[in-house]
């Protein structure tokens, strides 16, 4: 078998082979573009053939920067287009193909890869590990209400609901920069969040907003004039279904809520990609008023170079930890010592006895901070050497915010 880069002339083949991996048919071409492959980076895409050159498996990469911990932009490898032809799966095609892919990320020098994930039992094998989370929330027009909040007056009272701002209802295709702009501030600040590189947006590749399927969108301004934020949403038999919301701070996106479940002959609203421990639930009078459905997890990170990644992000708290780290994939294991002062890690190989023992996705998944390290101890996946080391671990991974990701790819 043999595992070779794509060119622009293997465009329709590779096409071709990730449709049949998953059993469907390429979508009929959307007039203004809007198939998901025209984003492709052709030179960050794999074929793997047979012998005689049959092509039987597919995978790829987009250049994407991720936002860490602490407000920090890094360049990140976002994996897609996986996939193998049913009569060739279970004989190593896969396998091969994710460790030829992981060699030439490292040969760009990439230190991050992230995906998203089919299947949850494929990737953990590959060294990814669940690392953002999202949700969907249903509330009935009749309980949609909002309290007034508790706080109001206080210091803190435009990040509670406060806003003199407007909303107005534009049609996609009349806000398309606005919306690439405010996306754009919006994930610089948002731990978890990739870049929407323009090319998907000129492109319209992707999943609403910046497909073309028709959608209204709600755009927040400030007292200014200044566009901050953005929900964009449709309708179908009293149901309102929001894509996305976009908020550069909450008393926007309260506002953005406030305009959808408000709207007339309307009888749900539908918040998808809901950010874990997100206030708005506790913004209703009714506590019960919102139904939260669809907790699963988004985006899968795995990282190609430990001390590099772990030095990136920002850190909210000083100490030192040992990490004993497997990659059973990679074939590969470190020991490093984590030292972490004023917000800024070192990141250094160690013959000191580990506090905790992990596997490489186990480190993917607490990389954020959206999961805790004293969760995968108690599930077991993780070992804590010594009395409180779990503790000292939840502390430090902890982030001012919990990351979440939007963006398909």
């Amino acid at each position: 078998m043999e595992i070779r880069p794509t060119t622009d002339t293997d465009l329709d083949v590779f096409v071709d082979t990730v449709h049949a991996a998953f059993g469907r048919f390429p979508e009929t071409p959307i007039e203004g573009g809007g198939l998901w492959w025209s984003a492709l980076e052709m030179d960050r895409c794999l074929l793997a053939l047979t012998a005689d050159g049959r092509p039987v498996g597919t995978a790829a990469a987009h250049s994407f920067e991720l936002t860490l911990p602490g407000e920090t932009p890094v360049p990140a490898a976002g994996v897609t287009a996986v996939g193998v032809l049913p009569s060739h799966r279970r004989q190593g095609v896969l396998s091969t193909m994710m460790r030829h892919q992981l060699a030439e990320l490292r040969a760009r020098g990439e230190f991050l890869s992230v995906l998203l994930a089919s299947e949850a039992p494929i990737y953990g094998r590959f060294g990814y590990g669940p690392a953002t989370y999202t949700a969907r929330l249903t509330v009935p027009r009749h309980q949609a209400a909002l309290a007034v909040p508790r706080a109001r007056g206080v210091a803190d009272a435009p990040a509670t609901g406060s806003d003199n701002g407007s909303v107005a209802v534009l049609r996609r295709a009349e806000c398309g920069e606005t919306l690439e702009e405010v996306y754009d501030r919006y994930r610089r600040a948002q731990p978890g969040a990739l870049s929407r590189p323009h090319r998907w947006w000129a492109l319209r590749a992707g999943q609403p907003p910046i497909s073309p399927a028709p959608r209204y969108v709600a755009v927040h301004r400030d007292a200014d004039g200044v566009p901050d934020g953005y929900a964009s949403y449709s309708i179908d038999s009293g149901t309102l279904t929001v894509d996305e919301t976009i908020a550069t701070d909450n008393a926007v996106f309260t506002a953005l809520a406030r305009f959808v479940l408000g709207h007339d002959l309307v009888t749900t609203g539908v918040f998808k990609h809901v950010p874990p421990e997100h206030p708005l639930r506790w913004q209703f009078a009714d506590f019960r008023a919102g139904e939260v459905s669809g907790d699963t997890d988004w985006l899968w990170v795995r990282l190609l170079d430990v001390p590099r990644a772990l030095t990136a992000r920002g850190w909210f708290m000083d100490g030192e930890l040992v990490l004993d780290v497997a990659d059973p994939f990679l074939g590969e294991h470190g020991r490093y010592l984590l030292t972490v002062r004023e917000g800024k890690a070192d990141c250094v190989p160690t013959d000191r006895e580990p506090d905790l023992s992990l596997d490489v996705s186990d480190l993917g998944s607490v990389y954020l901070g959206g999961t805790a390290p004293s969760t995968l101890v108690r599930a077991g996946h993780m070992r804590a050497h010594r009395p409180g080391a779990a503790t000292l671990a939840d502390a430090l991974f902890r982030t001012d915010r919990p990351p979440h990701c939007l963006h398909w790819f």
